[in-house]
């Protein structure tokens, strides 16, 4: 799709609505949305607790396609939205009242908690020290069920589209069995909590773990086809030569690939587009990277300011 044809289809059928009817998926994949897909970071980071129920409230609310977010798993099994499988001490406040100290972190380690104590932690009412625009309010790490519950009943009670889900599986091979199941577990928990909530034909499940990405895929072929979820291979960089190596580590061609958005370009694109990988960078904060991006032919950005991401697709959808 051509960034005129884009912008084209923005002005049309507006940001955040997917439309009537979609393209048929690649062989992988459900179909994404089928709008430019704006998706807010952690909910709303940049202004809002990250994680929390008031920011993926905001995201929806300021007109996100897709709630961008991290997910660790409980020692009671529940899946909870975090970006740490541990209480951040720059954002976390023990259930004493006291900020957890540096240092003691892991000490705090949420595969050792169960869910009932891990919500005696408080992780919103400190101002994250990186967005002074950040409205700090108490909040407790939510479970995935949760935000999707609240998600959906938001979407009915304002009659509007359904959102997607972006969920993030946080680990690494060295974290196995310490800070978080082992990927076919933690894969199982995930798709689970989606496919009890019937948003899982709206779920992309990615990862920088390709054992987790596959132990998804895995784990979805033995369902029926309307359970199915996509997938996305998260990349620290991205170039046009590296793009074909990291596909082929991973085993098979995921829906979409996301690189920092630092590293696209228009040859990254045009590699992505000859694997059928639709490319949606992160964490995009800058109005100026954000038109670039856009005008380039991005299918989608995560941003943690979705409020800049409407204002900049409406203003380059109104100026084509």
């Amino acid at each position: 799709m051509t960034p005129a044809l884009l912008l084209c289809l923005l002005a049309t059928v507006g940001i955040g609505m997917p439309a009537a009817t979609q393209a048929a998926p690649p062989p992988d994949s459900m179909a994404p949305p089928d709008t430019f897909d704006l998706q807010g970071h952690r909910g709303a980071r940049g202004l809002v607790p990250e994680n929390t129920i008031p920011a993926f409230r905001r995201a929806l609310a300021i007109g996100v396609t897709t709630l961008e977010m991290d997910v660790v798993v409980s020692a009671d099994g529940q899946v909870v939205v975090s970006h740490e499988p541990w209480m951040n001490p720059d954002i976390c406040t023990l259930p004493s009242g006291d900020p957890v100290p540096e240092g003691s972190a892991r000490e705090h380690n949420l595969y050792q908690l169960s869910y009932a104590e891990i919500e005696r932690y408080d992780c919103g009412r400190r101002q994250h020290p990186d967005f002074p625009q950040q409205a700090s309010q108490p909040a407790a790490k939510p479970r995935l069920r949760d935000v999707i519950a609240m998600a959906e009943a938001y979407a009915a009670e304002h009659n509007r589209p359904p959102a997607f889900y972006n969920i993030e599986i946080k680990s690494r091979p060295e974290g196995d069995g310490t800070f978080h199941p082992e990927p076919e577990a933690f894969a199982q928990r995930v798709l689970k909590v989606v496919r009890e909530h019937g948003v899982a034909a709206r779920t992309t499940i990615q990862s920088f773990d390709e054992r987790a990405l596959r132990a998804a895929r895995r784990l979805r072929e033995d369902r029926d086809a309307d359970t199915a979820v996509q997938f996305s291979l998260l990349v620290a960089d991205g170039t046009a030569e590296s793009l074909p190596d990291q596909i082929d580590a991973l085993g098979f061609t995921p829906a979409i690939y996301s690189p920092a958005y630092s590293a696209v370009d228009d040859a990254l694109l045009r590699a992505a587009r000859d694997r059928g990988l639709q490319v949606v960078p992160w964490t995009v904060n800058e109005r100026d990277a954000m038109r670039r991006l856009i005008r380039l032919g991005v299918d989608g950005l995560i941003t943690d300011y979705p409020d800049v991401g409407v204002d900049v697709v409406e203003a380059l959808s109104a100026s084509d």
